[in-house]
């Protein structure tokens, strides 16, 4: 993908930038990924989250799976955003 040449990254930027990270990493590297970034807490409580959220509602079975995965993604991106934000600007 092909972004503009300002000094910093916009949010959809970054996150095509994590999606394709995605798409080239393989089970173990995306599993090594998740352990060192996000919590064993944060990962039950998206699972629980998710859970309690589609109860009672029209959400169908396939879209309640994805549920934690896509919060979970978007933990990943801020996670990463911030990450980002901390680092000083540099001259390539």
């Amino acid at each position: 993908m092909d972004f503009g040449t300002g000094d910093r990254l916009t949010r959809e930027e970054i996150a095509w930038e994590l999606v394709e990270l995605f798409e080239e990493l393989n089970v173990d590297q995306l599993n090594e990924m998740m352990a060192k970034n996000v919590p064993l807490e944060t990962l039950e409580f998206f699972a629980s989250y998710a859970s309690g959220f589609c109860e009672g509602s029209a959400i169908n079975s396939s879209t309640r799976k994805r549920l934690p995965n896509l919060m979970l993604l978007g933990y990943l991106l801020r996670v990463l955003e911030e990450r980002l934000l901390d680092q000083e600007p540099f001259d390539a």
